[in-house]
């Protein structure tokens, strides 16, 4: 399965992405931020993945949550590129039959098993750069 995603810059340091659907996304990292930025972004993707893993198992296991919250907290490294050396998962959840017990099965199972997010934290990919030359913009 191949996924796309098509981003354009907006100015300053403001993105918008698009993805094969036109669902989009905003990324910022101007002084006056309006969207989040693109580590912020990541972290959001894994807290994203890992819930929908969780509220599905704890679902099937007929103890639905409900509440429920993901506080992800990232650390970079000082120097570039300010990579994450140390990412922090923190499940806070709760519902009638909910035990820590079977969270913890839940959130073990999507961060080993289900979360491609996570998995691909986890390993060295791919990256493959390509450039092309865009034709000059038409007069607006």
């Amino acid at each position: 399965m191949t996924m796309h995603m098509t981003v354009h810059h907006l100015g300053d340091q403001r993105y918008v992405g698009f993805n094969g659907k036109g669902q989009q996304i905003l990324i910022d990292n101007s002084d006056v931020r309006v969207g989040v930025s693109p580590m912020e972004a990541l972290l959001g993707a894994l807290a994203s993945c890992t819930a929908y893993d969780v509220v599905g198992i704890m679902r099937k296991r007929r103890t639905p949550l409900s509440t429920y919250r993901i506080e992800v907290v990232g650390e970079r490294a000082e120097e570039t590129p300010r990579r994450y050396t140390r990412i922090t998962v923190r499940h806070v959840a709760g519902g009638e039959g909910v035990t820590l017990e079977a969270l913890e099965k839940a959130a073990h199972l999507s961060h080993e098993k289900y979360c491609s997010v996570a998995a691909t934290l986890n390993c060295e990919i791919v990256l493959e750069v390509t450039l092309e030359e865009s034709a000059p913009a038409a007069p607006v």
